[in-house]
């Protein structure tokens, strides 16, 4: 008989390797489903998205990666289920996932859906509350199994129908690895990832930076979340930002983020960051602009210097002196 199939929420972590390895071994056929996100995909410089598909190679499993794009944006600007310490809608988010995952199971007819969580691993997303949740507004009662911690969890429609049994489901809660780092050994799965998320929106620092766009532009764009993920970033006033490049690779994706009406600036005659005011009020912040970009850059700090300012096909010379920390700090975010 044709093995019964199941979609795996396939992170590349090592707990959503577990729950795969688990249902493989109860006779099941697993197709992954990855997820990517302005936040959280596969070309944020982590590598994530080959770690993801070298773990469905390992596991010898289909992978079907998923882009929530736009809809995301738009959930984020008013998360029912509010924000965590950063600016991560855990709940809303883990929704929209497995809402993609059921889509992926009914293509495939598919039993149901498993997913690494833990219980009580997470504190947003992975407490019983918020795993109900999860399941009623993705529309999945009864169809997401989560094995490590499935023997602590309510049966699920899988179980009421004899297709797995409370017996060979773990039993994991909490932040401890040790019971999955011995897993990861019975099953043999060598160099097991450390624990930790992959989403930027749960990071402190990148949160400040994610709720001031949401707080000044209505609907931010692909491109105004890409300029998020780099270079040093200044609030000027309710309509202007400016972004200043610390490295070389960051300096060429600011040219390539470049849109019209965005300026551009770099020191003339020493090495430094490229930097990009943009907003309605770009052009009146030039000179101050002006002034830090060449602060960043190798000049002296007392310093007098040529800034090369681009708007658009115009390119002007601009004589700056180097700005004084105390001058810029407080717009730093």
């Amino acid at each position: 008989m044709a093995k019964k199939k199941v979609v795996a929420l396939l992170s590349g972590g090592l707990d959503s390797q577990l729950a795969v390895r688990m249902m493989q071994e109860q006779g099941f056929d697993v197709s992954a489903v990855a997820i990517k996100t302005p936040f959280c995909d596969f070309d944020c410089g982590r590598g994530c998205g080959f770690e993801i598909r070298e773990r469905a190679d390992d596991l010898n499993v289909e992978l079907k990666t998923v882009y929530l794009g736009d809809e995301y944006i738009e959930m984020l600007k008013k998360p029912k289920h509010g924000i965590g310490a950063g600016f991560n809608p855990c709940v809303d988010c883990r929704t929209m996932m497995f809402d993609a995952a059921k889509k992926h199971m009914e293509e495939i007819g598919a039993e149901f859906i498993i997913s690494g969580e833990v219980l009580g691993q997470r504190p947003m997303s992975q407490h019983a509350p918020s795993l109900s949740i999860i399941e009623k507004e993705s529309g999945l009662a009864g169809k997401i199994v989560r094995p490590l911690s499935a023997g602590l969890l309510p049966a699920t429609d899988a179980e009421k129908d004899g297709l797995i049994k409370r017996e060979n489901l773990g039993m994991i809660k909490g932040r401890t690895r040790r019971m999955q780092l011995q897993m990861a050994k019975r099953y043999g799965i060598e160099n097991p990832p450390n624990a930790g998320g992959g989403c930027l929106l749960t990071e402190p620092q990148f949160g400040v930076k994610a709720k001031d766009l949401f707080g000044h532009v209505e609907t931010p764009t692909i491109n105004d979340i890409d300029l998020l993920k780099i270079g040093r970033h200044f609030r000027l006033d309710e309509e202007t930002k400016f972004v200043v490049g610390r490295n070389k690779d960051e300096n060429e994706m600011i040219k390539a983020l470049a849109l019209p009406g965005d300026i551009l600036l770099e020191a003339r005659d020493y090495m430094g960051p490229v930097s990009i005011l943009r907003g309605k009020n770009a052009r009146s912040h030039t000179e101050f602009a002006s002034s830090v970009t060449l602060r960043y850059s190798d000049a002296p700090e007392t310093g007098h210097g040529i800034i090369s300012v681009r708007d658009g096909s115009l390119t002007e010379q601009v004589s700056s002196e180097c700005a004084k920390e105390h001058s810029y700090i407080g717009f730093r975010m």
